[in-house]
């Protein structure tokens, strides 16, 4: 259960959005809207750290760049709806060049990968997209590609190391208001899921786009 008041929630929404959209402030790329929140009273040396994966309700992040390490079958969908791929033909010419893996994967936010390219991935291309933070996410055979691309497009991720805060993006100003009311209510929801005393250790709470001030709504 969310402890937003509705009408301040509400209308922090319309108001990000009304700016967004104004003549005078509209951005010439698609603003991402994000989530930052404030904890307090967690004790982060005390209290347990938490790494939480979410799934959005709505997709988050429609101009992710994500590229897919393929096998055959991935390569076959990948090429049918123009999503970027390498395959090991591909990633065999690299001969585990840094600067050529890093040169290809900088054009691109994101990996997946199918599972049989993902395990053997390390031996193709030594330890450079570890390095990265790109080691490709697993994607599997049973569902669409694009489905799980949308699926990363979506995800969030709640890390508590050092700081007490977060911010993620949960949302773009081309979502509606009630799908941006239900990300932001999910994403709050799964957080306080993860906290030692819940909404207690919620200290403030924020919305704002990629060049927009912040508007609090706790």
């Amino acid at each position: 259960m969310s402890k937003l008041n509705e009408n301040t929630f509400t209308n922090a929404i319309r108001n990000m959005l009304e700016t967004a959209s104004n003549s005078k402030t509209k951005r010439k790329f698609l603003e991402a809207v994000e989530l930052q929140v404030r904890l307090k009273n967690y004790d982060e040396k005390k209290d347990k750290k938490f790494n939480g994966v979410f799934r959005l309700p709505n997709v988050a992040r429609p101009t992710l760049k994500v590229a897919v390490v393929a096998d055959k079958d991935h390569v076959e969908e990948a090429k049918t709806n123009n999503i970027p791929y390498i395959d090991v033909e591909g990633l065999q010419k690299f001969n585990k060049d840094k600067k050529q893996i890093r040169k290809w994967v900088h054009q691109y936010d994101t990996l997946v990968g199918s599972p049989t390219l993902v395990q053997e991935l390390t031996k193709l291309t030594g330890p450079t997209l570890n390095k990265m933070n790109k080691f490709p996410t697993p994607v599997n055979h049973n569902e669409p590609l694009t489905k799980q691309i949308d699926d990363v497009r979506s995800t969030i991720r709640f890390q508590l190391k050092k700081e007490m805060g977060f911010n993620c993006a949960v949302g773009n100003v081309g979502l509606k208001e009630e799908q941006l009311k239900e990300n932001i209510t999910f994403a709050l929801n799964s957080l306080v899921g993860l906290l030692k005393k819940g909404w207690q250790n919620i200290g403030a709470v924020h919305i704002k786009t990629s060049m927009g001030k912040p508007i609090q709504i706790l």
